[in-house]
């Protein structure tokens, strides 16, 4: 017994020790390249509202999102905004929805998708320093590069593409409050979905 505590002590300790983004604080940055092989660095594009949204094409719950079209409808209604939308799939190789450039590539064309960019976190360093914990999670930051909202898409946590229709949708709404140069209203909510498949 003294032995399996003393091994799961030594993993804690070597675990690394990643501070949970803030609301009202500078978003975490970051780099990586997109699906298409161009350099997207987050910090170049402060003037500009952004949405991070986690996915996993095999999620029920991202699923019941997309198969409804309300994502893609969210999308559209934020990049009406001049809002930038950048989708990230932070599943590491083996794990469920991890995919390679050109099938992110097709799934964002099949689905439709109105987004900006998509991004593969395969070692989930980006994920982690989100501490993005499910498919989806959704990360509103505001023209200043702060963190305005985080969590869930909507107040439904249900995976039936029937709860969509009368859900209030928390990003369309934080959206609306910065555009009018308010303080978002709810700027943290519970996520729901699946839990993000970071590697081992």
């Amino acid at each position: 017994m003294k032995r399996l505590m003393m091994i799961v002590a030594l993993v804690l300790f070597n675990l690394p020790v990643l501070a949970a983004p803030e609301i009202g604080q500078p978003a975490p940055d970051f780099t990586i390249k997109d699906i298409d092989g161009k350099e997207f660095n987050l910090a170049d594009h402060k003037g500009k509202v952004i949405v991070l949204e986690w996915t996993n094409h095999e999620c029920p719950f991202v699923r019941k999102h997309y198969e409804s079209g309300n994502m893609q409808k969210t999308q559209q209604a934020a990049r009406d905004q001049g809002v930038e939308w950048v989708s990230i799939v932070s599943s590491a190789p083996g794990r469920q929805g991890h995919v390679g450039a050109d099938e992110a590539r097709k799934i964002a064309q099949e689905n439709k998708a109105v987004i900006t960019t998509k991004l593969l976190d395969e070692s989930g360093e980006i994920g982690k320093a989100y501490a993005a914990q499910t498919t989806p999670h959704m990360f509103v930051i505001n023209k200043d590069g702060v963190l305005a909202y985080m969590g869930a898409i909507d107040d439904q946590p249900s995976p039936r593409a029937e709860t969509v229709e009368g859900a209030q949708n928390y990003v369309l709404a934080a959206l609306a409050d910065l555009s009018a140069g308010k303080p978002v209203t709810t700027a943290q909510t519970q996520p729901y979905g699946c839990a993000v498949k970071y590697g081992e």
